[in-house]
């Protein structure tokens, strides 16, 4: 089976550790919508997508959630890339 590319070309040469800061007094950001702002995932199709397959990974752990809530200090691992969330 092939496997797909749910990068952008942009981001082909994307570092394998990113940063992510919750904007100001937000508590959370949704999954997908931390894996597009994260510049992982293209769009929101794509990142539900990525989910769904069993692809990412919440503090070691596979979420299968795609509205899960990510907090400050969580990481997710997505395809050899990790964003920590502050």
């Amino acid at each position: 089976m092939m496997q797909k590319d749910y990068f952008c070309k942009k981001n082909s040469q994307m570092e394998k550790t990113v940063t992510f800061t919750i904007r100001g007094e937000d508590e959370f950001i949704q999954l997908i919508q931390l894996l597009k702002a994260s510049g992982v995932a293209e769009s929101g199709a794509l990142a539900q997508i990525l989910v769904t397959e069993g692809r990412v990974k919440r503090n070691s752990q596979t979420e299968l959630r795609k509205r899960a809530k990510i907090r400050r200090g969580e990481v997710i691992e997505v395809l050899g890339r990790r964003i920590e969330v502050r």
